[in-house]
């Protein structure tokens, strides 16, 4: 039996409602940029920075564009907040998708909660977590 494939806007309907509704552990969290864009095309995340890094104690804004071919691709994502991240572009906040591995390896099954959780497990990582990072509150 095929499996079946949900349309883009169906799909992000059931995503805003699981965003609304609060999830995990509050670590993360989404919603849509304007509540009236039916589109359902721009986001806003949030992360909190892990524990015992050099994000902790910060709020990190992220801004996720879903495009029409969403989620088949996965979402354009852009830091609003400064940050330093060795997948994040220094100069505009742009994710890089070569580096991010979930944007590389971006399955259809993968949510923009799925991003946002992979981005806050990129700053724990050995790589990432001791990084000097920009005055708080700065954004790009």
């Amino acid at each position: 039996m095929a499996d079946v494939v949900v349309p883009r806007n169906f799909r992000l309907l059931e995503e805003l409602e699981r965003g609304e509704h609060g999830i995990g552990d509050g670590s993360v969290s989404y919603g849509l940029e304007d509540a009236n864009d039916i589109t359902l095309t721009r986001w806003n995340g949030t992360i909190l920075g892990p524990l015992n890094t050099t994000y902790e104690n910060r709020i990190y804004r992220v801004q996720l564009i879903c495009g029409e071919s969403y989620p088949d691709r996965p979402p354009i994502v852009r830091f609003v907040t400064k940050v330093n991240l060795n997948c994040v572009v220094r100069h505009n906040g742009q994710v890089d998708s070569t580096k991010c591995q979930v944007l590389k390896n971006w399955n259809r099954n993968y949510r923009i909660e799925t991003v946002l959780k992979e981005l806050r497990k990129d700053m724990a990582s050995g790589a990432n977590r001791r990084l000097a990072q920009p005055p708080e509150g700065t954004t790009f």
